[in-house]
């Protein structure tokens, strides 16, 4: 039986410790000559041989291509929740090339000689089967539960799951006799014995055994890989080599040959004569197609999309892939799409559109992913993933003109403007997402001097909600162009922007901690200062409840500037706010601030957080302000001051409006209705909101997002646009609306 596998071809090096790099210098061979895998055996009982996992991870830093395994690992000897671990951990520093074969143990004297329990041959496979399943869970780092197993031969009473590995490892077992062979048929990946220790018809017997459990355990037998070892023999000619090996393919299934030899010039002989006129034959014979989904992905997909007619030029995720649980989730918001899409230039994204459209199921879309309204996910929906499309482009070095890709982060823009020393204002945190930020506004770390992030858009180019990809600018398409700048989620997506720069060389950058008992005042008079300070500084307020009898606030806030003398003369009115507690000034470039470590997007649940826009921290905002924090209501307060350079462009020049507004508020909390009701107090004071802090749905915030008059042009251009209303979960204007 053939069972579809795309062949692949391996070595099996004796891994002697005399000399020591004879085993390393066989792997590396193996992947000059081409070999798919390298693979050693596990006797940690051997005095003449290296520890086996020892050699996996000095192979790995030594090679860059060619997949590792052991052949097999000796699990009653490496205890199974810190090998999932080791597992990991190989497999992240290799990018991916790590397979795990086990075995249930041999030579059991020299094992007891060592110190390890003797086990039965029943014990011995209920050792395994236990021990695939602590791995597995050890590398669901996705599941938040701590991992508890109570077996007979592991108990975790509590562990933390993870890292998981940079790909799905699969996990293969040597094995021979029944009781094994209908253990890979319910847990394993694939089945590795050696050709010497079978007689004629033991691999097609063992094949029946394994496909039987399968079924058994709902799985396609294609699902299991079926590699074999074979042992090298000089006086074997290539065609001997090929009659031998074909009905291996063809008849018993074999998917990986594995041959076992150290001799250089036999593998170099194998990789060259016999591998390509094997391929050669099998690509012409072969009729079996290979599966493309196991049972338990299938298992997983979600009503209403049609993954079948997904084009197969589109990379995607679906909830049975491996990468599924780094794509599903944003920084704040848990989601379970039923497809994650991840194009890779503008084509592609028309393309996935194009799909999207077709199902019946909600769209979302995604730059980064950390965005706080959490639109770019959802549940059983499509999400297009822009995140491969990250590159970054210096268009003019005389007139700073850069070009972005939507799915870069603004750490990564910040990064390649300073070798120019240049900056562009961009949010407060670099893991931000290009796309989500540059088209709702973008306020940032020096927005009082240089405004804010669509103020320095001079382009951008759309993919439209009927697939058409247009490039937008003051002079093409200047309406789409306005709307782009503020609303841009509701008009297509955008694909990449051009930017003009700023010149803007270090920057001190402050923070301040205060004692917070009088939060009113300390609101009020912070509002006074920033309302005061030159427009080259800019800060932000963060307050939260009291916790342990302390209530405290913090400030950040750069200067723009590399003098020390102006950056404490900047930061000084803003030190004497309140009882100051610690504080920290660094003279830092700009891409420093930026520069901030990766957050995992893991959000779980729903976030809630409201937003307003207001003019100035009167006594009684920051009373009402002040009472809120304290209620317990909210967990997270922040206040950025905007003004400066964000009020010079006029009120009708992009779709951003209520520019006037010289502080952005936003807060957070765990009870949607508690915040709200405790909202409604501080509403009376603002005049607006910020699209990219808000999570509420209500249409009642639309209105309060865009003046009335700039809200009917939108809802016109909506109209020629997406009079479909492709684009409708992230802060809808709905063209039908009034």
């Amino acid at each position: 039986m053939d069972y579809g596998h795309p062949l692949e071809f391996g070595t099996f090096i004796t891994p002697v410790n005399d000399p020591p790099q004879a085993a390393v210098a066989r792997a590396q061979l193996s992947e000059q000559l081409g070999f798919d895998l390298v693979t050693f055996q596990d006797h940690p009982y051997n005095a003449g041989f290296l520890d086996t996992w020892t050699l996996l991870s000095w192979v790995a830093a030594q090679t860059t291509k060619i997949h590792f395994s052991g052949n097999v690992l000796n699990i009653p000897m490496r205890p199974a929740p810190v090998l999932a671990r080791a597992a990991a951990s190989l497999d992240l520093l290799s990018e991916g090339r790590l397979a795990l074969g086990l075995g249930a143990g041999a030579f059991w004297d020299a094992m007891v000689a060592m110190g390890f329990p003797r086990r039965t041959p029943p014990e011995s496979v209920d050792q395994l089967s236990e021990a695939i399943d602590v791995i597995r869970e050890v590398w669901r780092a996705d599941e938040r539960a701590q991992l508890r197993y109570d077996g007979n031969f592991y108990q975790l009473k509590g562990a933390k799951r993870g890292p998981a590995p940079a790909h799905d490892v699969p996990i293969w077992l040597g094995a021979y006799k029944p009781r094994m062979l209908r253990l890979i048929g319910a847990k394993a990946d694939g089945w590795l014995p050696s050709l010497s220790y079978f007689k004629p018809g033991d691999l097609r017997k063992g094949n029946a055994i394994i496909d039987e459990a399968a079924a058994q355990a709902g799985r396609d037998p294609r699902e299991i890989r079926r590699l074999l070892n074979i042992f090298g023999d000089p006086s074997k000619s290539a065609a001997q080599w090929i009659d031998e090996i074909l009905p291996l393919v063809l008849e018993d299934g074999i998917g990986t040959i594995i041959i076992g030899s150290d001799d250089p010039g036999e593998l170099q002989r194998f990789a060259e004569e016999v591998i390509p006129a094997v391929r050669e034959e099998i690509a012409r014979t072969r009729t079996a197609a290979p599966l493309k989904n196991s049972a338990a992905k299938l298992a997983k997909r979600r009503e209403g999309i049609d993954y079948d007619q997904l084009p197969a030029s589109l990379t995607a995720v679906e909830p049975g892939d491996h990468t599924y649980g780094k794509v599903r989730s944003t920084y704040m918001r848990g989601g379970s799409p039923g497809l994650v899409i991840q194009p890779k230039n503008a084509d592609e994204v028309a393309e996935a559109l194009a799909f999207a459209r077709d199902q019946k199921v909600p769209l979302a879309v995604r730059s980064g992913g950390h965005g706080i309204s959490g639109r770019s996910t959802n549940d059983g929906g499509i999400v297009i993933d822009l995140s491969s499309m990250r590159e970054i482009t210096v268009l003019s070095k005389k007139d700073r003109l850069v070009r972005v890709e939507a799915g870069a982060r603004w750490k990564d823009v910040a990064a390649a403007l300073a070798p120019h020393g240049w900056a562009l204002s961009s949010g407060d945190y670099g893991g931000v997402g290009v796309g989500g930020l540059a088209t709702a506004g973008g306020i940032g770390w020096l927005a009082r001097e240089h405004g804010l992030t669509i103020d320095h858009m001079r382009a951008a180019d759309l993919v439209l909600a009927d697939g058409s990809k247009v490039h937008v600018s003051e002079a093409e398409h200047p309406d789409l162009f306005w709307a782009v700048r503020g609303a841009g989620a509701n008009f297509g997506i955008v694909t990449a922007f051009e930017f003009q720069v700023d010149e803007v060389g270090d920057v001190g950058f402050g923070q301040f901690v205060y004692d917070a008992s009088d939060a009113a005042g300390l609101l009020e008079r912070w509002g006074a200062a920033m309302e005061a300070a030159p427009r080259d500084l800019t800060t932000n307020l963060i307050m939260g409840p009291p916790r342990r009898g302390q209530a405290l606030a913090q400030v950040y806030g750069v200067v723009d500037s590399s003098t020390p003398d102006t950056i404490i003369d900047r930061l000084t009115p803003i030190a004497e706010i309140a009882p100051l507690l610690d504080q920290q000034v660094q003279l830092l470039p700009y891409a420093g601030v930026m520069n901030v470590p990766d957050a995992a997007h893991e959000g779980q649940g729903e976030p809630v957080a409201r937003s307003g826009l207001i003019e100035h921290l009167t006594p009684e905002f920051a009373a009402a302000a002040a009472s809120l924090i304290a209620s317990g209501v909210v967990y997270f307060f922040q206040v950025r001051s905007v003004g400066g350079a964000v009020a010079d462009v006029p009120d009708d020049a992009t779709a951003y409006s209520h520019r006037s507004a010289n502080f952005s508020v936003v807060a957070f909390g765990a009870s949607k209705s508690r915040l709200d009701a405790a909202w409604e107090v501080l509403a009376t004071h603002f005049r607006g909101l910020y699209l990219s802090f808000e999570t509420d749905q209500n249409p009642e915030r639309i209105e309060e997002a865009w003046p009335t008059s700039v809200l009917n042009r939108l809802r016109t251009l909506k109209k020629q646009y997406d009079p479909a209303n492709v684009f409708r979960d992230n802060f809808n204007i709905d063209p039908l609306g009034e």
